[in-house]
């Protein structure tokens, strides 16, 4: 008992091996007359198959069928690689076990040099019309049993195709051919397959094999050389009348017998059983229509009537079989129609709902066990590579592959799809027909559903496919986690590809665009617009050409970024700026990758680039910052915390107060971008703008005020005497900064105890004067100048003073201009505590009790006739001056000012520094009609926008419309004005409302601010 266990035939030891029934393989392994010793390496391949007690029964079976059983094991010891092909394929098929045992001669099949050999389609062809007694060298080779052939040529090539299908799968299960070998090989063998069927066809009906010729074109799998170990074969026939017969309709009737025989032959079942089904249902009218047709029918079928599924189906279309010549024509008249089908109406849209319709249709207890059709199945992959390939194979010939990865490897070399997306599809989509094909091979039936995992029989099945894929150690669940994820993969890549929004703006494009010669390019961009094609001719050569993947990617972008940057005002610039972007960013792998998969970036892109010459120059400074312009939320005013974390980081991180603070800086050049670029796509408005400048400019200057005294304090060697405090005024401290505007401060300071007032007044102005020289220094970023001229005595007064000077001169000097200004006097940066006393200092100035005088109030008229009269600059037209103009900015604020000075004396609402929320509580206490307050508030949003708009769109400042047109349309094309069907221009409709809107709230300015 010892001896036998010792050589690995006892229950325990085999059970030891991976065999489940232990008992029956020792006596199975007896019966067989395998001896332990003898047969040792034998004993061990059969513990090592994917099913051990299958293939040793399988081992029994041919066995006991063998005329020479010795000969067969003694074979099977001496060649290792016969014993590993036979012993997988037992363990994995019951199928081919059935056949060895039918045919118990057949495990020659597996021995020899030719067993470890792919054959050439050629040889497969040749040999199998051989078998049914045909010449491979006719030009329509018929079955001859009479001149040699076998009695029954249809068995005979059943019997011939599982042999092939033996061999094969001998290498699939041990690894000599990959997946896509085997898949060629079955799809070749299948063709070869229908060739003899044909043949038999012929002999069987050769009255109608002399009336015509008739070609079979391979689709599906088959046609893309993909197919699996069992699967339907999908053909269109095509035919045509033989040389000499004039009888068109009668040379259709006989190819249709002939079709129909040649698709019973494998169809039918004998004692080989079925091999599998011909299904010529992808034709013309599907069922419904005439077997074959000839070529002229097909081609007019296609240009006339196809359905968008119908070219998709023809994406893989190939001859097969039967007429040689026919079939090559079939292939080039038909080609040009498959790539052209992408530019039909709606043809993303279809597919994409063909697909909705696949999945809709799936039972709900399959859907997670589904292959083929289901979330993450073999579909998913199948048609995001096919849609992908019929979009942008329309430019690019190279796309235009059968196989699904050989298509997916073309798209990843020419920049279409992400390497790494590519990668991760491959790989499952390698494993999931792996699946499907051990799967298949169990019983050679058509299925594409895994396992029912809580049936004994499926959990048996899923065992055996773990152990298959190499999940040893606990092969269900391995299998189980692994499928999940790819799964998962599968669907998460599909839903980015499929549905990319990308596809569907190159296939509205015609097809001659979407090529982009350098001919076309030319007559397209003077189509579209572009003052200097030649210009942009060069641009797009710079872009796209050579062999690289960055300029494979632009071939696909530019086609479409053309048509975006004529949507633009300045297409021209808008090319020349994508141009710079590009070539600043090289090869940075993530830019190009995101303007291909989030198409929303590309076209916000193209606007910027051609609106803004603002926008431009920031992303020119920093092009990796285009990356914000992938989500909403990115565009989004960011925290003031979270600003000012950032901003600290940057002082850390620096050593010098230059260096920090041109850190401090590139923050804020960032933040104008962000704030820019979501301002010209309308994700926010002139209030979120105010808002976002007003808050990234008060981080700026808290930083820098911070690397200041930082910087005079290492300079005296002593800790500084004050504290300082920056109060905004204006617009600035009413969080209505804008981008050509200064930030009008005013400087606080208060000595600290023991310090003189002298000293501490200089330490503060030595921290001022540096304050300034950081936030101007010449340098990529744009500078921040402050403006104190609103302080006491304006320019003549000293730069900073004490709290308490500036409350002496408050109580003695103060004009009412000054009470007006402090209006939106508001602590900034520095020491808040100051700033609180600050603003207790100022409240009962510009909220005085009891309201502004009258007097104040006619110096407050008479100072804004005055400023309307000198202030203007010379020559400006008053109805196109945003700020001064008639109805503009200053109107509109300064009849908000002078309700405030004489009513938020009572009213508290009214002690804001912003102009809107003056003009909101107004209406609501009755201090102005509430009409007129939505006419003062429409001039001043349009005002301040428009404003905006023209720093934004020439890259300067100005407060007037230009009178250029050129520039005025383009500022108009910003603010979203288009030219009318009539032909009435943007600029014109701009100026139009602006004259409207400003007429009006000059109307009620003239009312509110200068009657009583």
């Amino acid at each position: 008992m010892a001896s036998r266990d010792r050589m690995g035939t006892t229950a325990g030891a085999l059970a030891r091996r991976g065999f489940m029934d232990s008992a029956r393989a020792g006596r199975l392994i007896a019966e067989a007359g395998l001896d332990p010793e003898r047969h040792a390496d034998l004993i061990g391949a059969l513990s090592g198959a994917v099913d051990p007690d299958l293939a040793l029964l399988g081992l029994t079976r041919v066995l006991e069928r063998s005329p020479d059983p010795e000969e067969v094991c003694t074979a099977l010891c001496e060649d290792p690689d016969l014993r590993a092909r036979l012993v997988q394929v037992l363990g994995a098929s019951v199928a081919l076990t059935d056949h060895l045992v039918r045919h118990p001669e057949d495990w020659r099949e597996l021995h020899g040099a030719d067993a470890a050999r792919a054959p050439e389609p050629e040889e497969l062809r040749a040999g199998l019309l051989h078998i049914v007694g045909a010449d491979p060298n006719a030009a329509a080779p018929a079955a001859d049993p009479a001149g040699g052939g076998p009695e029954d040529p249809a068995h005979a090539l059943r019997v011939a195709y599982r042999r092939r299908v033996l061999r094969l799968a001998g290498r699939d299960l041990t690894g000599v051919s990959d997946f896509e070998q085997v898949s060629a090989e079955l799809a070749d063998l299948a063709a070869a397959t229908l060739e003899a069927a044909l043949a038999i066809a012929r002999f069987q009906a050769p009255d109608d094999a002399a009336l015509c010729r008739l070609a079979v074109i391979g689709m599906g799998k088959c046609g893309g050389r993909e197919l699996n170990y069992v699967s339907d074969v999908d053909v269109v026939f095509v035919a045509e009348p033989a040389e000499g017969v004039e009888d068109e309709q009668a040379a259709l009737r006989a190819a249709a017998r002939l079709a129909a025989a040649m698709m019973r032959v494998p169809g039918e079942t004998d004692s080989e059983g079925m091999l599998w089904q011909v299904d010529a249902a992808l034709r013309p009218e599907g069922r419904n229509g005439p077997l074959v047709r000839p070529l002229a029918g097909h081609v007019a079928y296609y240009e006339r009537w196809a359905k968008t599924w119908e070219f998709q189906a023809l994406l893989k279309a190939r001859p097969i079989a039967g007429d040689a010549e026919l079939g090559a024509a079939y292939a080039k008249a038909i080609t040009p129609l498959v790539w052209e089908a992408a530019g039909r109406p709606h043809f993303v849209d279809d597919v994409q709902a063909m697909r909705r319709r696949v999945e809709a249709h799936i039972p709900p207890t399959q859907a997670d066990r589904q292959l083929k059709l289901g979330p993450g199945g073999l579909r998913d992959v199948e048609f995001a590579v096919q849609l992908l390939q019929l979009v942008h194979g329309r430019g690019d010939e190279t796309l235009r592959a059968g196989g699904t990865l050989a298509a997916l490897a073309a798209l990843s070399r020419g920049g279409y799809v992400g390497r790494e997306d590519a990668a991760g599809l491959a790989d499952a989509y390698r494993f999931l027909r792996r699946v499907e094909h051990l799967l298949q091979l169990y019983r050679l039936r058509r299925t594409h559903l895994l396992p029912d995992p809580d049936t004994a029989d499926g959990e048996e099945q899923l065992r055996r496919l773990g152990r298959a894929l190499g999940f040893t150690a606990n092969p269900v669940t391995g299998l189980a986690s692994v499928w999940r994820r790819r799964v998962g993969e599968v669907r998460r890549l599909h839903e980015k590809l499929f549905y990319r929004p990308l596809l569907n703006a190159v296939a509205r494009l015609p097809g001659e665009e979407a090529r982009l010669s350098p001919e076309q390019a030319r007559v397209r961009l003077e189509a579209l617009g572009f003052v200097d094609p030649a210009g942009a001719l060069r641009h797009l050569e710079s872009l796209t050409s050579g062999v690289t993947r960055r300029a494979a990617i632009q071939r696909t972008l530019l086609p479409v970024m053309l048509g975006w940057f004529a949507d633009a005002p300045d297409p021209d610039a808008g090319l020349l700026g994508f141009r710079r972007v590009s070539e600043a960013l090289g090869t940075t792998p993530w830019y190009l990758r995101l303007l291909r998969d989030d198409v929303r970036v590309a076209e916000r892109m193209a606007w910027l680039l051609g609106t803004s010459r603002y926008a431009t120059d920031l992303l020119l400074r920093a092009p990796e910052a285009v990356a914000v312009l992938a989500d909403d939320a990115d565009l989004v005013q960011r925290r003031n915390a979270e600003l000012s974390v950032e901003a600290d980081s940057a002082l850390r991180r620096h050593d010098t107060a230059e260096n920090a603070v041109a850190a401090v800086r590139a923050l804020r050049r960032r933040e104008l971008l962000r704030t820019a670029a979501a301002d010209l796509l309308e994700v926010t408005g002139v209030e979120g703008v105010g808002d976002a400048l007003t808050a990234i400019s008060a981080v700026t200057i808290d930083a820098a005020l911070r690397a200041a005294t930082m910087r005079v304090e290492w300079e005296r060697g002593e800790q500084a005497c004050t504290r300082l405090c920056v109060v905004g005024m204006g617009r600035f401290g009413g969080n209505e900064l804008s981008y050509a505007s200064d930030a009008d401060v005013m400087f606080v300071h208060e000595p600290l105890p023991g310090a003189t007032p002298e000293a501490a007044t200089r330490t503060a102005g030595a921290i001022v004067r540096e304050l300034r020289r950081l936030l101007e220094l010449p340098a990529a970023e744009p500078p921040l100048r402050l403006d104190a001229d609103l302080r006491p005595e304006g320019r003549s007064g000293p730069m900073v003073r004490t709290l308490d000077s500036y409350a002496a001169y408050y109580a003695r000097w103060s004009a009412a201009w000054e009470s007006q200004a402090l209006l939106r006097a508001v602590p900034v940066a520095g020491d808040a505590a100051l700033g609180e006393r600050f603003t207790a200092l100022i409240d009962p100035i510009r909220y005085p009790e009891g309201g502004v005088s009258d007097k104040a109030v006619r110096e407050i008229r008479r100072l804004k006739a005055r400023m309307e009269a000198e202030r203007l600059p010379r020559g400006a037209d008053p109805t196109l001056h945003t700020k001064l103009g008639r109805g503009g900015l200053s109107d509109v604020e300064w009849v908000a000012q002078l309700l405030q000075l004489r009513y938020a004396h009572r009213i508290p609402e009214l002690r804001t520094t912003g102009t809107l929320r003056v003009l909101d509580v107004a209406a609501q206490t009755g201090l102005i009609d509430p009409e007129d307050g939505a006419t003062l508030e429409i001039a001043w949003r349009l005002a301040a926008r428009v404003r905006g708009m023209i720093m934004l769109v020439r890259g300067k400042g100005g407060d007037s419309i230009p009178m250029d047109l050129r520039e005025r349309s383009a500022i108009a094309g910003a603010l979203g004005y288009r030219t009318e069907e009539d032909g009435e221009g943007a600029a014109e409709l701009l100026l139009q409302d602006y004259w409207r809107v400003t007429r009006r709230a000059r109307a009620v300015m003239e009312r509110a601010f200068y009657d009583d």
